[in-house]
């Protein structure tokens, strides 16, 4: 199985959500001094997403898959990312 030599991170969020603001804030301050790229979609423009991810945003994915939800746990994010 290969290593990716790069990352990728979005984050599910809602318009109006608390959480999703502070989430971003972490993931472009951690993505930033990282170098790694990072976008945020909003569940609400997605049937498909809104249904798997609408109950749990803020949802953090790193390379498409599921990292975790609702806060960003920083240490675990960064191992990650590494």
């Amino acid at each position: 199985m290969s290593v990716p030599d790069h990352h990728t991170v979005t984050l599910l969020v809602r318009q109006g959500c608390h959480g999703c603001v502070e989430a971003e804030r972490d993931i472009d301050r951690i993505c930033g001094e990282l170098g790694v790229p990072w976008t945020s979609e909003d569940v609400d423009d997605n049937r498909e997403l809104r249904a798997e991810y609408g109950d749990r945003v803020p949802v953090i994915l790193v390379d498409g898959r599921e990292h975790g939800y609702w806060r960003v746990e920083e240490e675990r994010l960064r191992a990650a990312l590494r």
